[in-house]
């Protein structure tokens, strides 16, 4: 695999390797934070000096289905020893699913001092580096309370609707079982709650991973071009909306575009096939 420097990629700068990591492990303006899916994964072993940020507790609203407000945001980057110059360094297993999702919550507080590691958990255990149970204690910081502004990366159901109405393209990421409705959930993963099965009318499905490789890491620009531009006909010009089951999916999708790909007209609608296959008088399509 060439370097990331050498993928054609429009900002390499939002990615690292795992050899940079590793050389910056006692950088004080960076900070490692591990998120996962499975919060009994951190626990078992990390990176050394990796903190955890769980995205059910320390990202989401614990009653209202939305993110953190800008109080507990601050709370959060101060617990975990960030400033506004710090540069936060993301992830996590399910080749960086989780990973990606932080990454756009922190870009809605404005923090984008941020990037991903290539790979993720598993490109650095399959490197057999070094992991760690000990949890590093971390000096608080001061972090000012931030504006959240959702309009840039972040669209919602009746957007959705405009969308669609509008006949601009929407990404489903989706597994095509999902897409096509025979599902109601992931493969092997329960039912979340949807309703009703299928897509979003006019979606295209574009699986998230078909922009990974086996080992986690990111296609060259130019194997995601071939797929998202050539194969799919999306224009980089475009209003594109990109939508899983919650968002983590799409998140990984919406890096891929907006970061490797450069377009700049990308949004993440996170209510996802949560809130649309639960939504009265919606369109759906199988």
């Amino acid at each position: 695999m060439p370097a990331i420097e050498e993928r054609g990629y429009a900002r390499p700068d939002a990615l690292v390797s795992t050899d940079w990591v590793a050389a910056h492990l006692d950088d004080p303006s960076i900070r490692l934070v591990e998120s996962n899916e499975d919060p009994l994964v951190y626990p078992s072993g990390h990176i050394p000096g990796a903190v955890e940020v769980d995205w059910t507790r320390d990202l989401n609203d614990p009653i209202r289905r939305d993110y953190v407000d800008s109080e507990a945001f601050t709370a959060l980057a101060e617990r975990i020893g960030l400033t506004p110059e710090t540069t936060v360094v993301f992830y996590g297993d399910k080749s960086n699913w989780w990973a990606a999702y932080a990454y756009w919550v922190f870009h809605l507080f404005g923090h984008t001092r941020a990037k991903l590691m290539d790979g993720g958990r598993l490109k650095w255990e399959q490197e057999g580096r070094e992991l760690t149970r000990e949890v590093p204690e971390i000096a608080p910081t001061d972090y000012p309370p931030p504006a959240r502004n959702d309009a840039p990366i972040r669209v919602f159901r009746d957007e959705v609707l405009e969308q669609v109405d509008a006949a601009r393209p929407l990404v489903d990421v989706r597994s095509p079982g999902e897409y096509s409705g025979e599902l109601l959930h992931m493969p092997d993963y329960p039912n979340e709650g949807a309703l009703r099965g299928g897509h979003i009318p006019g979606a295209k499905n574009i699986p998230w991973a078909r922009a990974a490789n086996d080992d986690g890491t990111f296609k060259t620009a130019g194997e995601l071009r071939a797929i998202y531009t050539d194969e799919q006909g999306l224009d980089p010009v475009d209003e594109i909306v990109v939508y899983c089951r919650i968002g983590e999916r799409s998140s990984h999708t919406w890096f891929v575009l907006t970061r490797l790909l450069g377009w700049e007209k990308v949004r993440n609608y996170d209510g996802s096939w949560t809130e649309w296959g639960n939504a009265v008088g919606v369109p759906v399509e199988k």
